[in-house]
């Protein structure tokens, strides 16, 4: 499969994902009082702080996960489309606290709820968020529906661990590659990995099934993470809607630059130096580091375990039963992901 016609299917599956999930998600957020309701639509790209109509958001991709997920059972789509809503409800409660606890004030290139509203008001609708997509689970028809609930509550649990060991390495100066693997195993990894299992659970798929898809979806969710950490470097800010060199401006202990401090020899060393500093971070300070964190090998070694964790992911799916246009559409969609240019 060419990165062109990956990229094309995967486009086609998200499209057609994200005009499955949309009515549900809408539907499930209406429940919400007035000012969490106005907050989560605004968050979501439905609406504009005028209250006109947004631009719809972001990809939608573990929802689109957790559709596909239902297909690799055998089942229809909308068999999994509570866990595609719950998914999705999850994984925008996160970034609404995260976007408060990063002190982020522009998302997508607008402003943030906790910006524009308050930090309270993002806490509440975050924590009504997770709250709705427990709801959603437990309604759904399907005999499996309370086993979904409890993954997607269990994966939330590993998702915040993974957001607390985050913020800890931000104080300390000796975190290890292992420690940055196992946190954002936790953090990004945790939610992919349950997406692409939850259909099929709610689909009532046998144990080698869901057990492959959830191996599919974690180590995309590493394959991922290694990718965004080095666009975090290297990345186009029109792409990436991120200033340029920003993980290195917040001083990220990011896995690249994780790995260059370890394993990088002098300019390992010269790089933890830098990050302990206390220098004004200009463009050419900047720079010099991302320099370091290249010589050291962050860069090629991110590189080539993005590419190993997904050849990983695939081969997870080759090693069950599925029909072959979903295993060819879930191959896409993770290639899609983690070819990003850096």
């Amino acid at each position: 499969m060419t990165a062109s016609t990956a990229t094309d299917t995967a486009t086609a599956v998200l499209r057609r994902c994200r005009e499955i999930v949309t009515p549900g998600l809408q539907a499930a957020v209406a429940r919400l009082d007035p000012a969490s309701r106005e907050q989560a639509s605004y968050h979501l790209g439905w609406t504009e702080l005028d209250g006109s109509p947004g631009n719809g958001g972001g990809k939608a991709v573990r929802p689109a996960l957790a559709l596909l997920s239902a297909e690799a059972a055998g089942a229809t789509a909308a068999a999994g489309l509570p866990g595609a809503v719950a998914v999705e409800l999850v994984h925008n409660f996160s970034l609404l606290h995260d976007d408060l606890m990063d002190g982020d004030t522009e998302r997508r290139h607008r402003r943030t709820v906790w910006a524009q509203w308050g930090a309270p008001s993002a806490i509440l609708t975050g924590d009504a968020l997770l709250a709705l997509a427990v709801e959603v689970l437990l309604e759904a028809e399907s005999p499996h529906a309370s086993r979904a609930a409890w993954l997607v509550t269990g994966t939330t649990r590993e998702l915040i661990r993974g957001q607390a060991e985050d913020i800890a390495f931000e104080r300390r100066t000796d975190v290890a590659v292992d420690e940055c693997l196992a946190m954002a195993a936790g953090k990004t990894g945790a939610l992919l990995a349950v997406s692409a299992e939850v259909g099929a659970v709610l689909a009532g798929a046998d144990a080698a099934l869901t057990a492959a898809l959830r191996t599919y979806g974690a180590e995309l969710g590493a394959a991922f993470q290694l990718v965004d950490d080095l666009l975090g470097i290297w990345g186009d800010p029109a792409v990436t809607g991120k200033p340029v060199l920003s993980d290195l401006r917040s001083r990220k202990k990011s896995l690249p630059v994780t790995y260059a401090v370890h394993h990088g020899g002098t300019a390992g060393r010269d790089l933890a130096r830098w990050l302990t500093g206390t220098g004004t971070d200009t463009e050419p300070e900047l720079r010099r580091a991302a320099a370091l964190v290249e010589s050291g090998g962050g860069r090629d070694w991110a590189a080539a375990e993005a590419r190993r964790r997904m050849s990983l992911a695939e081969k997870a799916l080759a090693g069950v039963e599925l029909p072959d246009v979903t295993r060819a559409e879930l191959v896409a969609l993770g290639r899609h992901l983690t070819d990003r240019e850096f």
